[in-house]
């Protein structure tokens, strides 16, 4: 069970003489395990540490590399490099290519640009060629104000209006590519009227560039000559950075990394308090490798201790930030995961828990899969889910985050591809299509019609056309095999999906409800009697709606939870009173106006699962809409076969690919907002150890 709860932390002390201060940092590196807690040279008598003398150089090297990293894809070497080589790369061949890279890339920016104002210019000339002007009579005028643009209305009415208001000045037009151009001069003293009937026509005014003379048109040539000179520069150094990156992306990475790891480790004194002869370090570390760490330091420090520590009882087991929080929590680390790791970055979008308290991440990697596959449930949507899923993982290579997002995608396609079984569903279509006539009130079955028939074979019961056993657990809940959930069982589905939300919630409580049984709120209040108040009483709520609700809705023979629902639902409204006034602090007068609305409150919690019917049965019309043109294309000439096949297959991707998105979004909302909020503090500090993990280069 240790799975559900984050790793135990220690509190480390060390100290030493100074002269082992390099010791300590390579060996704390090596070890990649110490969280510091870095010094804030409140201590009379020590001061912070100061990086080596190198690092300014490493730090100048590695901001040249990061450089050349935002320029270039790249990828890692499939096996790690000995550290020697890579040094031996950074001192030669690399950092010359890194150099040329730079150097490339900067001539790039500079032909990107002068390629980005010469089509602007381009565009300007080609509307001026249109009135047939060289471009250095349109402007430059002392005594005359020229107005050259565009204009949506008729030039004729301009021409007109400027005749009627007796303005003397020269009119140009033209028309390029449906554009009407405009030049009007006129004296300075008329400017402000021939600007007000331009603007009646929609006029904007063409921004000439300054410093060119000469015919647009023989300018637009010159100009197209540069833009295609320039434009096969540009292609050519595109070409070149990416046979660079084929070259040395490999060297790239591992430069990076090796470089990172020096750098780390010669800014490292800037973490620690030093005096004059002596060190002292402070920080983190799981408690299962106390005894490691302490050997490894033994050969350096005069003095280490490990200190387990422990939640205050009431202390709330909020972060730093937290007000109400006064013992200083310690960063969360993970347990160590195999198959349930990929569930960890659904906790890290939340945030990690607080330390003592459950960590969500193994439930959901039952829960999740179970919410997604009861959505998307469809075997080809399953096995394409699966396949990407595959697909990323296998391009992963060193990219922890590709290796868990693919995982991910592999859990969530077999919870699709497993529910897709049970609700023989496969592209939409339904596995068991038969042909039934009713006679005499009797179903006459012909012959399974499903396009997708060949499935029957993978079910190995002896199913009554489509049907299977069936299982009445009573309360409403009927589970049959298959589930035929857009047809017979739907009202099924949607009771199910109540009774999911109903447990679910129940389960998130239960975890709430030992959380302060052990570790107390955030309020101080910790033990048995907060326990049952805070998570307790929502717990005989829900059974109290529950009995209500059943037996008001359902058979005639369950009328008789009527009443004892009722008062057990009325019973914890009042405990949520108490509650509400006792442990929170609300005056009685507000408690009593609250406590009813939040316990209604809870009602739409749990319909909010209804969402594992809705979502799903959407998805499912959708894809039954794109199957309708199956039938046609299977009876179209051949030359219209593939245009219902291409129209039938992208209704098919835009229904995978929703199905993905979709159901995702529903999955996680229902556990972060729905199933978290009963119990989950999510004010953990990510522990993050110094040190660094061998990617691409060995470690020394």
């Amino acid at each position: 069970m240790s799975q559900i709860k984050t790793q135990r932390m220690g509190r480390l002390l060390a100290a030493g003489t100074k002269d082992k201060i390099d010791e300590v940092i390579d060996a704390l590196a090596t070890l990649n395990a110490l969280h510091f807690i870095e010094y804030d040279g409140s201590d009379e008598g020590f001061n912070l540490g100061t990086p080596k003398d190198e690092s300014e150089m490493v730090g100048k090297r590695l901001t040249k590399l990061r450089s050349a990293a935002s320029i270039v894809d790249y990828n890692g070497p499939k096996s790690p490099v000995a550290a020697e080589k890579v040094r031996s790369e950074l001192d030669g061949a690399l950092s010359d290519a890194v150099d040329a890279l730079l150097e490339k890339s900067t001539r790039l920016d500079i032909v990107e640009n002068s390629l980005s104002s010469l089509r602007e210019e381009e565009s300007i000339m080609g509307l001026l060629s249109s009135i047939e002007l060289d471009v250095e009579l349109l402007s430059g005028y002392s005594t005359l104000n020229t107005f050259v643009g565009t204009i949506s209305g008729g030039s004729s009415d301009i021409e007109s209006q400027i005749t009627d208001a007796g303005i003397e000045g020269l009119f140009f037009q033209g028309t390029i590519n449906g554009s009407k151009v405009v030049a009007v001069f006129v004296k300075s003293e008329q400017s402000n009227d021939i600007q007000s009937i331009l603007n009646q026509s929609g006029f904007q005014a063409i921004n000439i560039p300054e410093g060119i003379t000469g015919n647009p048109k023989k300018l637009i040539e010159e100009i197209k000559s540069e833009i295609n000179k320039l434009s096969s520069e540009q292609s050519s150094i595109a070409k070149d950075i990416e046979s660079w990156s084929d070259e040395f992306g490999s060297s790239l990475a591992c430069g990076l990394e090796l470089l990172e790891r020096e750098h780390d480790i010669l800014t490292a004194p800037v973490k620690i308090a030093v005096s004059e002869h002596a060190f002292f370090i402070d920080g983190w570390i799981e408690l299962s490798r106390s005894e490691e760490v302490q050997h490894a330091l033994n050969n350096y420090c005069q003095y280490s201790e490990v200190t387990p520590f422990k939640v205050e009882p009431g202390g709330g087991g909020h972060g730093h930030s937290d007000h109400h929080h006064h013992q200083e929590m310690p960063p969360i680390a993970f347990q160590s995961r195999t198959l349930s790791k990929p569930m960890e970055l659904l906790t890290n979008a939340v945030g990690r828990p607080a330390y003592g308290r459950i960590d969500p991440t193994l439930f959901m990697f039952v829960t999740y899969p179970i919410f997604f596959g009861m959505m998307l449930g469809d075997m080809a949507y399953g096995i394409v889910t699966i396949s990407l899923g595959a697909f990323v993982y296998n391009k992963a290579r060193s990219n922890e985050m590709m290796h868990l997002g693919g995982k991910f995608l592999i859990y969530i396609g077999l919870g699709t591809l497993i529910f897709g079984y049970i609700y023989a569903e496969f592209a939409g279509w339904e596995i068991f299509m038969y042909e039934k006539t009713k006679v005499d009130g009797i179903y006459i079955y012909g012959e399974n019609i499903s396009p997708v028939a060949f499935l029957a074979n993978l079910y190995p019961f002896d199913l009554n056309h489509g049907y299977g056993p069936e299982v009445n657990l009573g309360y409403g809940i009927i589970l049959s095999f298959p589930f035929h959930r857009v047809g017979t069982h739907l009202e099924d589905l949607i009771v199910l999906t109540i009774y999911v939300g109903f447990f679910h919630i129940i389960f998130g409580k239960l975890i709430g409800f030992r959380d302060v049984l052990f570790y107390g709120t955030d309020h101080g209040h910790v033990g048995l009697a907060a326990a049952f108040f805070e998570h307790g009483a929502w717990i005989v709520l829900l059974i109290g709606g529950f009995m209500f609700t059943y037996g008001f809705l359902g058979p005639d023979e369950a009328e008789y939870l009527l009443q004892p629902g009722a008062v057990i639902a009325i019973s914890a409204v009042v405990m949520l009173i108490w509650t509400l006034y006792n442990y929170h602090g609300i005056p009685i007068a507000v408690s009593l106006i609250l406590a009813p609305i939040e316990a209604i409150g809870m009602m739409p919690s749990v319909i909010s699962y209804v969402r594992l019917f809705a979502v799903g049965i959407v998805g499912v019309k959708i894809a039954e809409t794109g199957n309708k043109l199956w039938e046609p294309m299977m009876e179209a000439e051949l030359y219209l076969v593939p245009i219902f096949f291409i129209g039938w297959l992208s209704v098919q991707i835009f229904a995978w690919v929703l199905g993905v998105f979709s159901p995702n979004i529903h999955a996680a909302r229902l556990h972060f907002v729905e199933w978290m909020r009963q119990y989950y503090d999510s004010s953990g500090e990510a522990f993050e150890p110094f040190g660094f993990r061998s990617h691409f280069v060995e470690v020394e």
